[in-house]
C-alpha cells in the first residue's frame, strides 16, 4: 500500500489504514437513528453511458476487507456497473469520512451471497432468492428496484480518509 499525507499543509500526521479498517469491521448500521444526521448512508457513484456521474444511496457492507452492495440489475447503477465497473463509494461515519475508489463486479457464488444475506439481515430482513445468487425481501429502498437484488463486490484501488476528530488528518491510500 502506498500513502500520501494530504494534511502536510497543516502539519498533521499521516493516517494509518489499520484503525480505519478496524472501524469498518465494527460495522456501520444504516438503520434510521443509528448515526450521521439520522443514519449512516453509503453513497455509490457510477458512470452513465454518456460519461456523466450518477450517485445513489445503497445498502452496503464492509466484510472480509471489502465493500459489498446490492441492487437490481435493471437499476441505473446496476446497468452502469455492468457496462463500466469503475465506481466510488463514500461514507461519513463518526470519526472518519471515507471515499473508496474501485471496480464493482457482480457476485455469482451462492455461498458468498448466502453469507452476505445473513449479515444484511441484521438490519434488513432479506433472504437468498430461489436462484441462490440474488436477494429478495418483502421491502427495500425504492432505488434498489424490484427483486431480485444482486450482490456486488467492490475491489478497492484507492481510498481517501479524513479523520474528523482531533487531531485530524487526511490520507490517500493506494492499494497495490
Amino acid at each position: 500500500m502506498r500513502t500520501k499525507n494530504l494534511a502536510d499543509l497543516y502539519e498533521l500526521a499521516e493516517l494509518d489504514w489499520d484503525p480505519i479498517a478496524a472501524r469498518l469491521d465494527e460495522g456501520v448500521s444504516q438503520v434510521p437513528g443509528t448515526g450521521g444526521p439520522d443514519r449512516h448512508t453509503w453513497w455509490l457513484a457510477t458512470i452513465d453511458a454518456d460519461g456523466r456521474p450518477h450517485v445513489a444511496g445503497v445498502g452496503a457492507l464492509w466484510h472480509d476487507g471489502a465493500l459489498w452492495f446490492e441492487t437490481g440489475a435493471a437499476t441505473r447503477k446496476g446497468r452502469n456497473v455492468a457496462r463500466d465497473p469503475r465506481c466510488t463509494m463514500s461514507l461519513a461515519m463518526g470519526e472518519y469520512d471515507l471515499v473508496v475508489e474501485g471496480e464493482a463486479h457482480r457476485v455469482a457464488d451462492p455461498d458468498v451471497v448466502a453469507d452476505l444475506a445473513v449479515l444484511w439481515a441484521v438490519d434488513w430482513p432479506c433472504r437468498v432468492d430461489e436462484s441462490g445468487i440474488a436477494l429478495t425481501a418483502d421491502l427495500s429502498a425504492p432505488s434498489a428496484g424490484p427483486p431480485p437484488w444482486h450482490v456486488y463486490r467492490v475491489t478497492a484501488h484507492a481510498a481517501t480518509a479524513l479523520l474528523t476528530v482531533a487531531p485530524g488528518g487526511a490520507t490517500r491510500f493506494t492499494f497495490d
